[in-house]
This record gives structure tokens, C-alpha cells and sequence, in this order.
């Protein structure tokens, strides 16, 4: 039988046992990317893009000609982090190649790059190296120990990892009340409400929800199911529910824009037109951003402020972390941990030692600290240290 199987194979169709040919090296590739999330299929090609121009004019070098050695990453974090010395910011980048990155569009603007930058342009090489089978140079050690310390030498002169400002219940109806202009103001209520109520949904969670996917169960509650997000990548539907305001605003909207199929949330147009086409993650971001200025918010704001403000409200009123993580579907507890502590502590009696004040309805519990008053005659003046 055997014999009668190789006849039927030519020889220039036998493969090589030990590696692939280039059919299905391709095929894998299609497969990893039609896999992965568009916003991070463009930052991967945005990062290799800057890896390639960074490597040719640095050193003549190409991304595909081999596994990079860790001395070219630590050549790298040193040409784009900004270290302290001699009263300003240095980093090794010469000018010149700095002007270039920028004039063939690989770079926005002159000068070094933030942290999480680098950090992200590293985990993309990494990712990069992985694909092709080769060992990871971001893994030495001299790698680490730079990131490690080059961290914490900012952060001793003031320079931190910049976050975006988180909506917690008061700017979040701030931002609500603006939405009274029209089919615009009934889309983004209804977009706003369930990307926070809903557990703090990712904008590419937003706009991936479809007309089908939604289900009214009452007059006052809503379900909504998610397909594959960023850490669900099986594909298997999750119900979540929406209740009160939430369910009423995406009523309201359905009512205003019905649809039987399609995105969930769509353009809408000069004249109140509502299109068919639905909302970008950027479109997501920009409807953030404008809903705080109109309410007059100071922050920094972004799509990822509803996720952040709905974890940080969960901790301010005693939700359980479980609870919380079941809505957001973080994996990680370290991650969701450093909003839902930071809306705990805002009600944690520990805030209020030197007052008693109760956090959350500001009445007085035990007595001022001793000596607390400037003519308390039991007030003891401090030593010197």
C-alpha cells in the first residue's frame, strides 16, 4: 500500500521532514494574523516598521536576516530612554538618525520614546523572534537588569507611567448629561452606559457587538453577548447583563436607529442621519474624549477610562473583586487590582485617622488625635530628627 501512495507523489511534492517550506509558513502566518485583534495587528506592524528603519540606519542590519543579539536591544533602550544627567535628559540616538526616523514616517516627532514605549516595541521584537523560531534577545539578562533600573532612575526624578484618568460614577454622569443633542446623544449615552455598566467593555469590545447580539429580557434589563476579545480568544458567547439606566439607553437608541442587523453602534450623520456603517476604535476614543470636554473635565481621557472608572467605582462600593472580574473578564488579578484598590481606599477608614470622620458620610466617629488643635494644651512640640 505504501508503494502504491508514493506513486502517486511526485518528488517535488515530498516536504522537508524538519522544517516548513514557504506555502505554509505563509499559511501559519494568515492563520496568527487573522487571529488577532486589528488594533493589535497595527501596532505589531507599526512597532517591525520602526525596528526595520531603526536596524538599517543603525546598523545597516535587516529584520530578517537573523536573531538579534542583546547588545543591539540594549543599544536600543539607550538610543530612545531618556536618563538623567548633568541637570537635563540624555539618550545616544545622534540627531541625524533621529531626523530620519521621522522623515520616512516611522517616528511622530523628535526626541526619546516614554517607557511603555519601549517596552512595547520589545515585546513586539520578542513576538517577532518567536514567529521565526529564534531565541529572544529581550530575554538576556543585561536586557532586564537595563529595564529594570533605567524604570526606577525615572521614577526617582519624577517621570511616571502616565495613566489614563479613570470615570468613576461622578465623571461619568457629567459626561452623560451632555448627551442631549439628539440621535448622537442617544447613540453615545447608550455606548457610554454599556461599555462602563457593562462591566467596563474594551473598545473593541464596543465596536465588535452586533444587532444579534443583543436581547431584551424586561422592560428594565438587557443582555448582551461577547464573542472573541482579547483574552477570550475561543470564541465561546458570554451573556452579560445590563440593568436600568444602561437597558433604557440602548432601548432608546434601538428605537431611534432600528436595525435587524449590523454593528450595534453606527455613524451618525449631519442631520441626525443614522448610517450603516459602524463606530471605529478611534471613533470609540473620540466620543470619550468629546463627551469630557463638553462636561468640562480636566483628566486625560480615553476609551480605556470606562473600563479603569468602572473597576476603581466597583472597589468604591464594596463590590467583590470576584464579582468584578466576572464582568470585565480580566485574567490577571495584578492588573484589575491597582483600579479596584484605589476606588476601596477612597472609602477605607484608614484615610481618616487624625479625624475619625466616617469616608463615606463624613460624621465624626471617635475624637481628634491629642494635640491636634493649636491651643490643645496637651500638644507636645516635636523633637528634631
Amino acid at each position: 500500500m505504501n508503494n502504491t501512495l508514493l506513486l502517486h507523489c511526485s518528488d517535488s511534492s515530498l516536504l522537508a521532514i524538519d522544517r516548513l517550506d514557504a506555502e505554509a509558513h505563509a499559511a501559519a502566518a494568515a492563520f496568527v494574523a487573522a487571529g488577532t485583534a486589528a488594533n493589535t495587528v497595527r501596532s505589531y506592524r507599526s512597532a517591525l516598521a520602526y525596528w526595520a528603519a531603526w536596524l538599517q540606519l543603525r546598523y545597516g542590519h535587516t529584520l530578517e536576516a537573523g536573531p538579534l543579539a542583546d547588545t543591539v536591544v540594549v543599544q536600543f533602550i539607550l538610543d530612545h530612554l531618556a536618563r538623567p544627567e548633568a541637570g537635563g535628559w540624555q539618550y545616544l540616538l545622534p540627531p541625524v538618525l533621529d531626523a530620519a526616523l521621522v522623515d520616512v514616517g516611522v517616528k511622530a516627532k523628535l526626541g526619546a520614546l516614554s517607557y511603555n514605549t519601549i517596552r512595547h516595541r520589545l515585546a513586539v521584537l520578542a513576538k517577532w523572534h518567536a514567529l521565526k523560531d529564534w531565541p529572544s534577545p529581550t530575554e538576556a539578562t543585561t536586557v532586564k537588569t537595563l529595564l529594570r533600573e533605567a524604570r526606577k532612575a525615572q521614577t526617582r526624578q519624577g517621570v511616571s507611567v502616565r495613566k489614563k484618568s479613570a470615570a468613576v460614577r461622578e465623571p461619568l454622569e457629567a459626561m452623560l448629561a451632555t448627551c442631549s443633542d439628539g440621535v448622537r446623544g442617544l447613540r453615545d449615552r447608550a455606548l457610554l452606559l454599556l461599555a462602563w455598566s457593562g462591566g467596563g467593555r474594551r473598545r473593541s469590545e464596543v465596536v465588535g457587538l452586533q444587532v444579534g447580539d443583543v436581547c431584551q429580557l424586561d422592560a428594565d434589563t438587557w443582555l448582551y453577548a461577547l464573542g472573541i476579545t482579547k483574552t477570550e480568544t475561543e470564541g465561546v458567547r458570554r451573556e452579560k447583563p445590563l440593568r436600568g439606566p444602561a437597558a433604557q439607553a440602548l432601548a432608546a437608541w434601538l428605537a431611534a436607529a432600528p436595525a435587524s442587523t449590523g454593528p450595534l453602534f453606527r455613524r451618525v450623520y449631519r442631520g441626525g442621519r443614522v448610517g450603516t456603517a459602524g463606530l471605529s476604535c478611534d471613533q470609540i476614543a473620540r466620543i470619550v474624549q468629546r463627551r469630557a470636554q463638553l462636561a468640562g473635565l480636566d483628566g486625560d481621557w480615553s476609551a480605556h477610562s470606562l473600563r479603569s472608572g468602572f473597576v476603581s467605582e466597583a472597589g468604591r462600593q464594596g463590590v467583590p473583586l470576584g464579582e468584578v472580574m466576572a464582568m470585565t473578564e480580566h485574567r490577571s488579578i495584578h492588573t484589575v487590582m491597582g483600579y479596584f484598590q484605589a476606588g476601596s481606599l477612597l472609602n477605607s477608614r484608614a484615610t481618616t485617622l487624625l479625624t475619625g470622620a466616617d469616608p463615606v458620610t463624613g460624621s465624626s466617629a471617635t475624637k481628634p488625635l491629642a494635640g491636634s488643635h493649636p491651643m490643645d494644651s496637651r500638644h507636645v512640640a516635636p523633637t528634631e530628627d
